[in-house]
This record gives structure tokens, sequence and C-alpha cells, in this order.
């Protein structure tokens, strides 16, 4: 049977002020009426039963995700003690899954990122599931093809063809510059990584086993204890002691038998406030803006603010504003890399709450 994992455990800095520590972005609705947890929700819910349906977060962010998914049960949001990054936290829904169901197969979707519409989502899902069903030894990865040099997202280098829309993985290519993510778009090779995923959970934990062998045993070690008393103590105790690692690095980058399917639907995993720019139409002068704005002589700006507060700019081109009620902030658009160092900074002097 299909399960969904949907992966809400990040933190989302680069959305900072919007996003904070006590409510992600995953949190957050960028976009429409719905936050992207209930999105990514929507997507996978009409794919199979309620019960089929899993979120893993951190404890803090528990009721927070039942809140925004009440008809989730509580029992299927799985707690991570801590962040331990994509492979432990796969292993551990795949664990808990596999308790359950031992011939589940896993569709592992993150919960922020934008995808539309969900009746191609669907048809690519079955794709891939078909692709497991034909050899349950495979792992089956979603690639987007290119429509721009993006230098923020992981490559697929493509292989040979293995059904209709479907292929092997030459390799994998993380964040380019602009002239190697300009030269991966001519060639037609590559895709942008969507960092969705299917596989069989049992296949997964295998996998975990042989590539990452410590991970592995302390990932058996804690299934022991799946349905019992013990289990709160044993996921506090095994679980902040696994290596922080991603399942790229882990499994993805050693593994045989990897598949891409390339995707038919929309996709942008919004990494960052110019996200908003690919989501949001702009107006005459390319400023895109959610909240009361007046620009006058500005371009190119991304305006974010909170209730009624109105954001006026005279002269300004190319820069990020947002405004929330605790905090503001005002950066250049071209400096991404920036909000690393300022949330780096705002924690070396003392303002850790402000995050």
């Amino acid at each position: 049977m299909l399960h969904a994992v949907i992966m809400a455990g990040g933190l989302g800095t680069r959305f900072w002020p919007l996003s904070r520590r006590a409510s992600p972005k995953q949190f957050l609705t960028l976009q429409g009426e719905r936050s992207l947890i209930q999105s990514a929700f929507d997507l996978a819910a009409p794919l199979m039963p309620a019960e089929q349906c899993w979120v893993v977060t951190g404890g803090q962010f528990v009721e927070l995700t039942h809140e925004h998914l009440p008809s989730m049960p509580v029992a299927q949001i799985l707690q991570e003690p801590c962040g331990r990054n994509t492979a432990p936290c796969i292993g551990l829904a795949a664990l808990q899954i596999a308790a359950r169901d031992p011939e589940a197969t896993l569709l592992v979707m993150p919960a922020d990122h934008v995808i539309a519409p969900a009746e191609r989502f669907a048809n690519d899902v079955q794709a891939a599931v078909d692709l497991i069903d034909a050899d349950p030894e495979r792992l089956v990865l979603f690639g987007k093809p290119p429509t721009f040099p993006a230098t923020g997202f992981g490559y697929i280098h493509r292989g040979e063809p293995l059904a209709p829309g479907a292929y092997t993985v030459a390799g994998f290519r993380e964040k380019p510059d602009r002239d190697t993510a300009e030269s991966y778009l001519r060639s037609g090779e590559f895709f942008w990584n969507c960092g969705i995923f299917v596989w069989r959970a049992s296949r997964i934990l295998e996998l975990l086993r042989t590539c990452e062998p410590e991970l592995g045993r302390q990932l058996d070690e804690l299934a022991r204890y799946v349905g019992k008393p013990e289990w709160d103590a044993a996921l506090n105790d095994i679980f902040p002691r696994m290596k922080s690692i991603s399942i790229d690095y882990a499994v993805l980058e050693r593994a045989p038998k990897i598949a891409v399917v390339e995707v038919t639907f929309d996709w942008d995993d919004v990494g960052s406030w110019e996200a908003l720019a690919r989501l949001l139409p702009g107006d005459s002068d390319g400023n895109v803006s959610v909240g009361p704005f007046v620009g006058l002589d500005t371009s190119g700006c991304i305006v974010r603010s909170t209730s009624e507060h109105l954001i006026a700019t005279v002269g300004i081109e190319n820069c990020v504003i947002v405004h929330t009620p605790h905090a503001t902030l005002i950066s250049r658009r071209d400096d991404e890399q920036g909000m690393r160092r300022l949330m780096a900074l705002l924690t070396e002097q003392g303002r850790a709450a402000d995050l």
C-alpha cells in the first residue's frame, strides 16, 4: 500500500522574520489560503486512506501541526526529538510504517514546496509507483526540467530511458554556479531535484543499513520499541545520537537502481523570499507585494507586510522588505546568503529570542 510521509521539521530561516523558530516556514501561507503544510497534505490525501498519511516534525511542532491538519490523528504525527537531517527523518518514518505494513511503498515529500496542479502530481506519483511495482529494489526520484539557470537547486543528470518520462540517474550535481547552471539548461540532460521520493519502506531501511551501518544499527535498535510503552524513552535516547546526514549523501549517491520521473506538475521549493517573485504576479515596475504597499520610483522589489501596516518606498530597487509585528527586514534581493550571516549575527548578539 502507498503511504505518504510529509517531512515538516525544517526551520526556514531564509524566510525570517515571518518564519520564526516557534512557527517555521512550513506553517506559512505564501499564496492562496492554505499554509504550505496544508497544501502538501492536500496533495497527498486523495492518493490514499487517511490512516496512510504521516507527518514527521519536531516534538515542539506537534500541536501546531495538528492545528493546521486537524483531520490527521495525532498518532500519525511522528515526533523527532531534535533535527537530524533527512536520512534519520526518513528512517524514523520507514521503521514505524513498516511495522504496520511490511510491504509499504512510501511517497516522501517536503512540507514546504509549492506543487500544482494536483491531478498531474497524482499521475506522476502513479508513474513512480509503477516503477517500484516493476522492481521493488528501485528508488525513484522526481525531477523537473529547468526553466532558468537556478543556482539554488540541486540537479539530477538523467541517464538511459526506462519508460515514457522515466530515466536511470547518471549522477547528482549540487547547487552550481551560474555558468554551470546555464550549461545544464542548454544540455537538456539535467533536471532540478524536487526532493520527492518513492520507494519501499523495507528497501530504504536496507540501504541505510548498507550505506550507513551505524545509523542502520540505531534504527534497528529503535524499531524494537515500536508500539511499546518504552518507545518515547528509546526515541529520546537513540535518535539524538544518530548522524545528521541527508538522504542524498547517506543513500542516493551510493545506491544502485536509482530512477527519476520527469514531472509534469509545476514545482518550486520556495527556499527564500526570492520565490515570491516566481509565485505571484508583479506590478508594471516588477515589484511583487503582499499587504499594503506604495512604491514611488521603486522597481524589482519583493515586499511583504502583515496586517494593515503600510510599507512605502521611494527611489529603491531590487530589495526585499518584510515587516512583521516583531521585526522588519530590509536586504538586497541578490544576497540570499546574507540571511545566513544575519541569523548568525543575531545569535552572536544574544537576540535568539528574535529568531
